[in-house]
């Protein structure tokens, strides 16, 4: 039984060096040695490679990654050694070695003998010697250390054998003691890429229970991307989790490739409800794209699949075999369907089925997006007056005329009855309101706001006292004020007029505040207006400022034309706010693509940002009322410059920024793309945790990129490379930056 029991002790003792070997054998193969490093400090290595090794492990290119190390798999290794470990290494540029000026002087010689032969080149076996060759051959790599892979034992589970960890940086160095230099084959090139801390992944699972990862493409590491360098298609996968309550950038010019690495985001988040792995708990995120260009929207040609059919986000839906097995049998019945009522039934099922999982808003209907909800609201109607009010101050929000100002304070709020002591006041004030209210509704009508009905009633609106001294009116110099002002107190007396009939009415009304006849009624309204027939004592003047607020505004046809550029978001066929709909949605899990191809920029800007509004205090009313479960939102942002605050606008009070600072502990993620990172508001770019950088063309911008992560580096290939798709990727669970080659987006459906 001893014997037996010491047995067992020598394997457990054995089982650390075991699991080194297996560790350190898939990260270091003896036929990938390229050389030796002779030099070292804290940031750099410098490696002496030979030709030989070069070609027979494929090449080295430029920012290729290369691995330092003592460790040799087939000896004993003790994990607690100081060079039980492996540097990791990016081939950065050229390094001199002490022979490279004797070596440039013997090659141009060997040049000149040669030269006019064309079939001769000086490097050939009849113009140089078999030992000059192999003396001349060998030549300085410069590399740049991205960190140190070690081993360790779980701090949690000792028993469960070492793990592989990653530290960015070395601990030591000595100056005299020499590495062997390997280039990772494919496999463990694929191991090196997608590194992810253990606590990384214990963080997935505590918060998420999922540690899905997804395929984004493979890595790349030049333009001159040549085959069979025996690192070919070796795959990169990101971890969605990590753009949970994150900031992501994708970085770069038109037509490289942001667009379809967006979608594969979307398309990899959305995916977490179905995990692939049954240990994985389904996440259902809500997620939002702002699409300007309504590539997401709609099916569009770039993004053809296989059959040449073309794609589109909105129909990711269709990955579930389930849901598309029913619609396809509805859509079937849909067209053998002859009655119109019953082809409306069916096709009420096909969106409500769609509509579980995807949906989109746009201004305009679409003939291909039958399904598609108006991002519009009744501005008429009682329960919007301030949610349109809203919005039309976001639309005239850059306007500094005093009348603007003066407008964008008044709020429609009803007055509540409990709110007053004596009843008498609390009628005054709700008469008020309703005045004020028609005179808006007015101005709405001018400015091309189609109202629910082409009349109103004003009966009791306004008083007999006001009217006849409107009607009674004169003025000596100026007839044709008082010709409006005669008119306006004739129409104030009508039961019921048309909304148009109002606008010159209100314009009459307007003139006369400002005369002395008003001055003369005002006082005595003060003094002694008690009849019933107004209702409306409260001891102020007849015109309170608000009210002569919206009058202004109807002495200003630049006012009328500004607010007529959000005519296009109301509609009187809807009566819910689309900005409540849409976090609705959200809350529910569900993607929520908004097709904004249709809208000025202006008001683009100003539907984004109500929306992003709605969704930043709803989730802080959340954490406030200490919710365990606060929705996880993400947001897109696609033309971010044209939403997100100026790079030097420090406005803390917008709420993109609001986002980038707070968001994550409010649970909104945000995934914004532009090509130009200098117009970022800077707070959001060092919040900023996730990055996807393709070619940019001027170094401004690759100026501000290399303030971040080890981007530096990459700085000249990121302005010379203009391949699609061809990115540089930096991730919350990656150590460092990996270029890879993003895959195609595609929707795969059995």
């Amino acid at each position: 039984m001893d014997q037996f029991e010491g047995s067992i002790d020598d394997l457990q003792n054995k089982q650390p060096e075991w699991d080194a070997k297996s560790i350190f054998s898939r990260l270091i193969q003896k036929d990938q040695l390229v050389g030796d490093l002779y030099s070292i400090n804290y940031d750099e290595g410098k490696v002496l490679v030979h030709d030989f090794h070069r070609q027979k492990v494929g090449g080295i290119p430029s920012l290729s990654f290369l691995i330092a190390t003592r460790v040799n798999p087939e000896n004993e290794i003790d994990y607690k050694d100081e060079d039980a470990s492996i540097i990791l290494l990016r081939v950065m540029d050229a390094a001199q070695i002490p022979q490279d000026k004797e070596a440039e002087n013997i090659r141009i010689n060997t040049s000149q003998r040669i030269s006019g032969e064309v079939d001769k080149n000086w490097d050939g076996e009849d113009s140089m010697d078999l030992n000059t060759r192999h003396v001349l051959s060998f030549s300085g790599v410069s590399c740049r250390i991205i960190g140190t892979f070690f081993l360790e034992e779980d701090e949690d589970k000792p028993h469960n054998g070492l793990k592989l960890k990653f530290g960015s940086d070395i601990s030591n160095y000595y100056s005299n003691k020499g590495f062997k230099i390997f280039k990772p084959n494919a496999e463990a090139l694929e191991e090196i890429v997608n590194y992810c801390d253990p606590l990384n992944i214990k963080t997935h699972i505590e918060k998420y229970g999922n540690t899905e990862r997804v395929k984004l493409g493979f890595v790349r590491y030049a333009s001159t991307n040549r085959k069979h360098q025996q690192v070919d298609n070796v795959p990169v996968y990101i971890y969605p989790a990590d753009l949970l309550s994150q900031k992501s950038a994708l970085f770069g010019m038109t037509r490289t490739g942001k667009s379809n690495t967006t979608k594969i985001i979307a398309k990899s988040v959305f995916e977490l409800r179905i995990p692939k792995n049954k240990d994985n708990n389904s996440i259902r995120i809500g997620q939002v794209i702002f699409d300007p260009n309504g590539e997401y929207a709609n099916e569009n040609a770039q993004d053809r699949d296989g059959g040449g059919n073309p794609n589109a986000l909105k129909n990711i839906w269709r990955q579930n075999s389930e849901l598309k097995k029913k619609s396809d049998s509805l859509k079937k019945k849909f067209l053998a369907e002859t009655d119109k009522t019953k082809k409306q039934i069916i096709k009420d099922e096909i969106k409500s089925i769609a509509e579980t999982e995807v949906v989109t808003y746009g201004i305009l209907k679409h003939p291909k997006d039958p399904f598609r909800r108006l991002m519009k609201i009744n501005f008429f109607e009682e329960d919007n007056l301030q949610i349109g009010k809203e919005i039309i101050d976001f639309k005239i929000a850059d306007q500094s005329a005093q009348y603007f100002k003066n407008f964008r304070q008044i709020v429609f709020s009803k007055p509540i009855e409990n709110d007053y002591e004596e009843q008498g006041e609390y009628f005054g004030q709700l008469k008020r309101y309703e005045r004020r209210v028609l005179i808006y509704r007015t101005l709405l009508n001018k400015a091309g706001f189609n109202p629910p009905n082409r009349n109103v009633d004003i009966s009791r609106m306004f008083s007999s006292d006001l009217r006849n001294a409107m009607i009674s009116y004169e003025e000596k110099k100026f007839s044709k004020k008082q010709g409006l002002i005669n008119s306006a107190g004739q129409v104030l007396g009508l039961s019921t007029v048309t909304w148009d009939s109002l606008f010159p009415a209100f314009e009459g009304l307007f003139h006369f505040l400002s005369t002395a006849d008003f001055n003369t009624f005002n006082q005595d309204y003060i003094n002694n207006h008690t009849t019933n027939e107004s209702n409306d004592s409260t001891g102020e003047g007849w015109a309170e400022a608000e009210l002569e607020s919206l009058l202004e505004m109807f002495n200003y046809s630049k006012a009328v034309n500004l607010i007529g550029g959000v005519s296009i978001q109301h509609t009187i066929d809807v009566g819910t706010d689309f900005a409540s709909d849409i976090y609705q949605d959200l809350l529910k899990g569900k993607l929520v693509i908004i097709d904004q191809s249709s809208g000025e920029p202006e008001l683009n800007k100003s539907s984004a940002t109500r929306i992003m509004w709605h969704i930043f205090k709803g989730n802080q009313s959340a954490f406030r009322n200490g919710d365990e479960n606060i929705p996880e939102i993400l947001v897109y942002l696609e033309e971010a410059h044209n939403i997100l605050p100026a790079g030097n606008d420090l406005d803390l009070s917008d709420v993109w920024v609001r986002t980038a600072k707070e968001g994550s502990k409010y649970r909104i993620g945000m995934v914004y793309a532009t090509q130009e990172i200098s117009s970022i508001q800077k707070n959001i770019l060092k919040n900023t945790a996730n990055w996807f950088i393709s070619h940019l063309n001027n170094t401004d911008e690759t100026k501000e990129l290399k303030k971040y992560y080890d981007f530096a580096d990459f700085e000249p290939s990121i302005r010379r490379a203009q391949d699609k798709g061809f990115l540089r990727v930096k991730t919350l669970s990656n150590m460092f930056v990996v270029p890879v080659q993003v895959d195609k987006f595609e929707i795969k459906t059995e």
